[in-house]
């Protein structure tokens, strides 16, 4: 149960503090007096008040010079004044100074109420999403990005000058290498921070009803359209929407979506008046664009437009420096998650993460490491607790086996690359319990692509 809120009443006229603290108190407020603005502040000053009720006119200090008085010290503080009918211009005139509202005389018990009470509410609303904002930023920082090698500190300084402008920018990289996470960075350190962040995943999405979502409808637009809806590029007006697998697009939205990001407009599905939005556009892909181009699955124009800023992130093979803090990093996470209490890694442990090749990037490493929390014992997390074998780390230290006496360069190739692979998706299946959508997720390729592979190499 929460605490009551605690409110200060100022007032010269003692009947008049008597009357508001039986009243105030009949409901559950807490209530504290002062009888002047002085008293007030030094009140204020050693305690801490959810509202402050005063009459305007007071010897001394009167009610405007309290109010500037408390804005200064605490301008989150709620503020109510108190005043003859005769004089709401003054009123009025500590509203423009940060009071929340006035109450007149003589006042009614449940008008002081109600208007206390919506004062209350309100400040418990701004306070929830001052603290639901910092949660963001504190989430969502790029500070928060983890890296420490030359790769990582070249990819936050172009976060830090790309996010200052409206430029549109391509994130490219890898499964796995973090481009959601960049693209938040990009926002959350822009001047668009407090409007909206809309990520929409374009290879998720079924081909019809794509530009429904992207663009919204009309009324009546399509069978089952019984209301208008806003689309996402509505939903990011002032902010920021993120184009994630944008190389999966359909090339016929794709000319719709050059069209919105050029004329910065769109048209609902249905409608035929356009919308003015105001967003920047942040697209991401795992493949390359430019060869998609040539291949007549992109097209030139949208390539062009999308990549103004070009922003690629390494994969976490090209940054093994980062692997240590990364690992830890992950580990206390996970360990807060279960309540599994302190842990660390072993050296032998920070060696074997070392020498994985990680063709899931750091999505991957989070679920090796979540693993390895939930199965290790104690507060060490050892080299026997990682789901694969410190003795055979996969490609880029693989054991292979080849006849010394193959001579075929190309067949011995062929058999490297498969051996390779076999073991790189054998242990992927063994460290998500053989559940061939994440697997097929962390190693980056389909899940009908895995299948193949899995009859293929018979590890069924």
């Amino acid at each position: 149960m929460s605490a009551p809120a605690r409110i200060l009443i100022v007032d010269d006229e003692e009947h008049i503090r008597k009357i508001l603290t039986i009243m105030l108190s009949k409901k559950g407020y807490e209530t504290q007096t002062a009888q002047g603005g002085k008293e007030a502040l030094e009140k204020i000053r050693a305690s801490a008040f959810d509202a402050v009720i005063t009459d305007m006119r007071m010897s001394g200090m009167d009610g405007l010079e309290l109010l500037a008085a408390i804005k200064d010290y605490d301008p989150e503080l709620i503020v109510l004044v108190v005043t003859a009918f005769s004089s709401v211009d003054n009123a009025i005139e500590a509203m423009r100074k940060g009071a929340y509202d006035y109450i007149s005389k003589p006042f009614k018990e449940d008008e002081i109420l109600l208007v206390l009470e919506k004062a209350l509410e309100r400040s418990r609303i701004l306070a929830e999403n001052r603290r639901l904002k910092s949660q963001i930023r504190e989430k969502y920082d790029f500070s928060n990005f983890i890296g420490q090698s030359p790769a990582m500190r070249r990819v936050f300084d172009l976060i830090a000058k790309v996010a200052e402008t409206k430029s549109t920018v391509l994130i490219s990289g890898e499964s796995g290498t973090g481009k959601e996470l960049a693209a938040r960075s990009i926002h959350q350190t822009s001047p668009r921070r407090d409007k909206p962040f809309v990520p929409i995943n374009c290879g998720a999405i079924p081909a019809n009803l794509l530009e429904s979502e992207l663009f919204g409808h009309a009324k009546g637009a399509f069978s089952g359209a019984d209301r208008p809806k806003k689309g996402l590029f509505e939903e990011a007006d002032g902010g920021t929407l993120l184009l994630d697998e944008v190389s999966e697009l359909p090339l016929d939205m794709q000319v719709k979506i050059l069209r919105a990001i050029q004329e910065e407009e769109i048209r609902r599905l249905g409608e035929s008046l356009t919308r003015k939005v105001d967003l920047r556009v942040v697209a991401a892909t795992n493949k390359d664009l430019l060869e998609e181009v040539k291949a007549g699955r992109f097209r030139e124009d949208l390539f062009y437009r999308l990549n103004v800023f070009q922003l690629w992130l390494p994969p976490l093979r090209e940054r093994i420096d980062d692997i240590p803090i990364l690992a830890q990093h992950f580990l206390a996470q996970v360990a807060a998650k279960h309540g599994l209490g302190d842990k660390k890694f072993s050296p032998e442990a920070v060696r074997a993460l070392t020498q994985q090749n990680w063709s899931g990037n750091v999505r991957a490493l989070r679920n090796v490491i979540e693993q390895a929390a939930i199965l290790s014992e104690g507060a060490t997390v050892t080299s026997n607790d990682l789901p694969f074998s410190p003795a055979q780390p996969t490609a880029g230290g693989i054991i292979i086996s080849i006849p010394e006496d193959r001579l075929d360069l190309k067949t011995a190739l062929k058999e490297v690359i498969e051996q390779t692979e076999r073991i790189i998706i054998e242990k992927t299946l063994r460290a998500h319990h053989n559940n061939r959508t994440r697997a097929a997720e962390a190693l980056g390729i389909s899940r009908r692509a895995l299948i193949n592979k899995i009859q293929a190499y018979g590890l069924e």
